[in-house]
């Protein structure tokens, strides 16, 4: 991942340092079980333990030589460990280090995400609370429904988000497996004890069958979720960038001192990181099929899946934990205007209460065909003639031939009853 959209954190797991350390803790661990067996002598695993270090710009250079990765990595560390050496990477292959390896990376970097999303579903769900009675306009289709509140649509995303979070639980612990069962996955060159202390001591569970690789619909799964969390970064963009419309105005991105929106209109304060949050959560995406393409490997294994995960699996994380905390800045520090939100609402003069007069006229005794034909066709004069829907109503002598003019009053003039609000945050939250 290019500098710009990466943190720290995450980007160190996938450092050649990183990898090379958990590598060698697992080659460590093999040597010390297969001592505790009796298959290498007691000294040679604590000569290991004690010796074992690698340096990795010398690796490069082999690896130049080797076209092998891991054989250059064992070629360097026995340097080392010195004469016993030859106990080391005893009886397993390059699978069962690389995807045991590969499988921390991935729980390293869920635990990271995993951190995030909690965080910024407590801010949701604070926004939702402290904005509980925030009236504004529901929208379908884009277009003015009824009322509801902003601390309503934040909890639809607070509850998005508690989904997600599960969800990439769920992955993690899909993918925290260990697979140390030798070539072609038999265990007839490793004892399967080894497998489990690996495991056990890496908070691991062993693969069933790994078919001397880890199946990749485990991988699939996890890069899947991923995918459905940017799903959801980009529906809550989407959501900031279209109220914040200048047409609109309910809601804006903090804007900082010093901050510009154009390079040549000053006016301009504009929706930039939720607009660059919604590109992220695309690439995001489209580096899900390559994962799902991976799960079809030829017989036991091939590596065509390896360059796929070296370049996605960092791309794909990193990315991930950067939206995810420049969303809930964004949400954390958003404006929110009340004010615009009232004058949205009665911009259509009533417009939004026809279902309440539609309803009304059906308890009156009307079908509610009639019923929805009146209310109709009032509501159209108002599109079409820029009328105020309340005037029309309330000079509509179909109307009034079943509500006279209190129940109309009523329905009209009544300050915005969404008492079933309570409900929902009593009842949901």
């Amino acid at each position: 991942m290019i500098p710009r959209y990466n943190r720290p954190k995450i980007q160190s797991i996938w450092s050649d340092e990183n990898k090379y350390k958990i590598w060698t803790e697992i080659e460590c661990l093999i040597a010390e079980q297969l001592s505790n067996i009796g298959k290498i002598p007691k000294n040679a695993a604590v000569d290991i333990r004690k010796k074992a270090k690698f340096n990795v710009e010398e690796i490069i250079e082999l690896e130049k030589e080797t076209k092998h990765d891991v054989v250059a990595y064992i070629k360097n560390v026995s340097k080392y460990i010195g004469e016993n050496a030859k106990f080391f990477h005893h009886g397993v292959t390059s699978s069962d280090i690389i995807d045991t390896s590969f499988s921390i990376q991935l729980k390293q970097s869920a635990e990271i995400i995993e951190k995030q999303l909690e965080i910024l579903i407590s801010i949701l769900k604070q926004k939702a609370i402290e904005h509980k009675k925030t009236i504004m306009i529901g929208r379908s289709h884009g277009i003015h429904a009824e009322t509801i509140t902003f601390g309503l649509k934040m909890g639809s995303f607070y509850f998005e988000f508690k989904r997600n979070l599960k969800r990439l639980q769920i992955a993690k612990e899909d993918i925290s497996v260990c697979a140390i069962s030798g070539p072609v996955g038999t265990y007839e060159s490793i004892d399967p004890s080894v497998e489990e202390y690996v495991a056990k001591k890496l908070d691991l569970t062993a693969e069933n069958v790994s078919t001397q690789v880890i199946p990749r619909d485990r991988h699939a799964y996890f890069f899947a979720t991923l995918g459905i969390i940017a799903s959801s970064i980009e529906r809550l963009s989407i959501e900031i960038r279209n109220l914040q419309k200048t047409e609109v105005c309910e809601v804006e991105e903090f804007f900082e001192k010093g901050q510009k929106g154009s390079s040549a209109m000053p006016h301009k304060r504009n929706p930039i990181l939720s607009e660059n949050l919604t590109g992220i959560a695309r690439y995001i995406r489209s580096g899900i099929n390559p994962t799902m393409e991976n799960v079809a490997l030829w017989h036991e294994r091939d590596i065509s899946h390896s360059s796929v995960e070296r370049i996605l699996a960092p791309d794909l994380t990193i990315a991930s934990d950067f939206a995810l905390a420049r969303l809930t800045n964004v949400v954390e520090n958003l404006i929110i205007y009340p004010d615009n939100m009232k004058k949205n609402i009665n911009k259509l003069g009533g417009l939004h209460k026809s279902q309440k007069i539609l309803l009304a006229l059906s308890q009156k005794g009307l079908s509610r065909e009639i019923a929805y034909e009146i209310v109709q066709s009032a509501a159209m004069e108002s599109w079409n003639n820029d009328k105020r829907f309340e005037d029309i109503i309330n000079n509509s002598e179909k109307i009034k031939k079943y509500l006279d003019q209190n129940e109309l009053n009523d329905i009209l003039t009544r300050d915005e009853d969404l008492g079933q609000i309570d409900w929902i945050f009593k009842n949901k939250f």
